[in-house]
């Protein structure tokens, strides 16, 4: 996820101010306040959908949600389960909302799932979850080789409050949610950001975020320790710092000389204006974490400017969306999004970098670029002047309901048959599959906000997002797209229907014997170009050069309209062994109201603006598990 949807009323103009700023951050301290409402508009870009919709609240005042106006009664009581072969992770009934707080103790959304490779019919997997009202955390775990789910409730009330000068600390929000993996022992690890709002949304100036990890141990994800260790901590009643999108991953390699270490990383937003990405280790089940360690080092050839203004001291600094991974050997690398690359006339790229560590996370490599990509487009632009200073995926017909934020971030994954590949799959607006004579071509960024702008967004046939590879076959030392154009790289999404149509929110994994398994958004299906809707897709190869793609979903979802259409998630996971198991959020079941103005209590349903035929929806979590294709 990224993003940062905080007060703007006094947001810094341009980006002139942020790049006069250089030099490290550390990991905690901060020279002054982070104040949302002055913060540099590339924050607005980077910083992830889970914080950014929490905070948009201290923007908005009072929870603004759409205000339905087109009621009518949903008939069965029942709770919607499984769709055909698709199959409902979380396993709670809808909340019934408040026609103003819509999406509030309903939706749920970012997904992320782990297979245990030592009991494959071990599965764990979560998301956003809303239904307290505000952003929850909630793993669900299966037995069965995700046939069969169940709920649990991680303890995330409080923690330990050392760090904030009091015996507890207690959290507004939990989310960003990522299931760490299985240790060799049979335990599970799970971590979240959880943070606090700060007024005037509640009634406390706390406004401190924080990254824990919590740990099952031995009974496959039903219960979890009390309370979460801590992996970064930042007290605070001004805003100085924001931690960010953490991502975590665990050393399960037999004979790995750091087996059994957990690795957590994420963005430190800092009052200065920039984003470094850290990590933290522990070397004992998760009871202790180790300093931050930067991961972003400066590199002066790959960093030289943002925006096309140069960057001071060659600083990497603006980073998001970090994802750690080991190899068999222990290796640990880390890919990230970076937006301090040079770029030229209208072009608008933006790059992706790999660091590794081979002593376990205490020292990184200077970054390696994997590739160029470019990112979506402005959704202002070209969605009726909808969620300002986002990117979304708009649809080609007249309609401009494919407002929710969406951003292209790599994922990257070892193969277990050969240690020393390391791939990385990433979203690319400009692509192989792009038709730059029939108009899409990069026109540059936003002046008022720094996204990207192309000509031929809404031509049908144009633009399209496309799913790329970059490889590395010498432990990431080299990649094949650190000098190839996005043009000319390998795609995933090789369907003749993908050829037109946009796919994005990848991720990855491989099989046990060394296929490549790719889920993602996927509108190829019908009208979906045309109207918004998506299906989940899955591809697989066996040789990283030709792949086969099969639909995972039953039918085509609407676009969603929980949180007004804005905030779907920012990413969509999968785990893989035997077959994979992508897992993602569905909008096919429809949203529930308290009926207003009625005499007694009813339950409503409610029609999307535009759209007089389609009630809003719900966000649910769906599952498949899906045999990997390949030739």
């Amino acid at each position: 996820m990224r993003h940062l949807g905080l007060n703007r009323a006094l947001v810094i103009t341009g980006v002139a101010a942020l790049l006069a700023l250089s030099g490290v951050a550390t990991g905690h301290d901060s020279a002054q306040a982070f104040d949302p409402s002055r913060a540099p508009k590339i924050q607005d870009r980077l910083l992830d959908g889970f914080a950014s919709v929490e905070f948009d609240m201290a923007k908005n005042g009072p929870e603004q949600g759409f205000k339905p106006s087109d009621y009518f009664p949903r008939g069965s009581g029942t709770c919607a389960q499984n769709l055909s072969s698709n199959i409902k992770v979380n396993q709670n009934c809808l909340n019934v909302s408040d026609p103003d707080l819509q999406g509030r103790a309903q939706a749920q959304n970012e997904t992320t799932v782990a297979v245990n490779p030592f009991n494959t019919q071990q599965l764990i997997a979560a998301s956003n979850d809303y239904r307290l009202g505000d952003g929850g955390c909630y793993p669900s775990y299966s037995l069965d080789g995700g046939r069969n789910w169940n709920d649990t409730v991680l303890p995330y009330g409080f923690t330990r409050g050392a760090a904030f000068g009091a015996a507890r600390e207690y959290w507004n929000s939990c989310g960003d949610p990522f299931v760490i993996g299985y240790d060799t022992k049979g335990n599970a690890y799970f971590g979240a950001l959880q943070f606090n709002r700060g007024q005037p949304t509640t009634n406390t100036p706390d406004v401190s975020s924080a990254v824990y990890v919590w740990r099952s141990t031995q009974n496959a994800g039903a219960s979890w320790n009390f309370p979460g260790r801590a992996v970064t901590e930042d007290y605070d009643t001004t805003g100085a710092t924001l931690q960010d999108k953490p991502y975590g991953t665990i050393d399960n390699h037999v004979g790995s000389p750091f087996q059994n270490r957990i690795y957590v990383t994420w963005t430190n937003f800092a009052s200065d204006g920039t984003a470094y990405i850290f990590e933290s280790y522990s070397s004992d089940y998760g009871e202790h974490f180790s300093p931050p360690h930067l991961v972003s080092a400066n590199a002066p050839e790959l960093c030289a400017n943002t925006f096309g203004v140069a960057t001071p001291n060659g600083s990497c600094n603006e980073n998001q969306f970090s994802q750690p991974l080991v190899g068999p050997d222990g290796t640990l690398y880390v890919v990230y999004d970076n937006y301090n690359n040079a770029v030229k006339g209208n072009d608008n790229r933006n790059q992706i970098l790999l660091s590794k560590s081979t002593d376990g996370g205490n020292t990184f490599t200077s970054p390696v670029k994997v590739a160029d990509y470019y990112d979506l487009p402005d959704c202002a632009t070209y969605q009726d002047g909808k969620d300002l200073g986002r990117a979304c995926v708009p649809e080609k017909g007249p309609t401009s309901n494919s407002v929710f934020r969406a951003t292209n971030y790599p994922v990257a994954a070892v193969n277990p048959t050969n240690p020393s590949q390391v791939v990385v799959s990433f979203g690319s607006y400009i692509n192989p599959h792009s038709n730059e004579a029939n108009g899409c071509v990069p026109a540059g960024f936003n002046p008022a906000t720094g996204a990207n702008l192309y000509t031929g967004v809404k031509t049908p046939g144009a633009c399209n997002d496309d799913i790329l590879l970059s490889v590395s076959n010498d432990g990431g030392g080299t990649f094949t797209g650190t000098a190839t154009d996005p043009r000319a790289l390998p795609s995933v999404t090789q369907d003749p229907g993908q050829a037109t149509t946009d796919q994005f929110w990848q991720w990855m994994a491989f099989t046990k014997t060394g296929k490549l398994a790719v889920s993602y958004y996927d509108r190829q299906q019908g009208s979906d170009e045309t109207t918004g809707y998506s299906d989940v897709s899955l591809s697989g190869s066996g040789d990283l050069t030709s792949f086969v793609t099969q639909r995972v979903t039953s039918g085509s979802m609407p676009p969603p309209t929980q949180f007004s259409g804005l905030f779907f998630g920012d990413y969509s996971g999968l785990a893989a062994w035997d077959n994979a198991n992508p897992v993602w959020m569905d909008t096919r079941n429809p949203e529930l109201f308290s009926c207003p103005g009625t005499s007694a209590p009813a339950v409503c349903t409610a029609t999307a603006p535009g759209a007089p035929a389609s009630p809003l929806n719900d966000q649910d979590i769906y599952t498949a598990n899906v045999p990997v294709p390949s030739k």
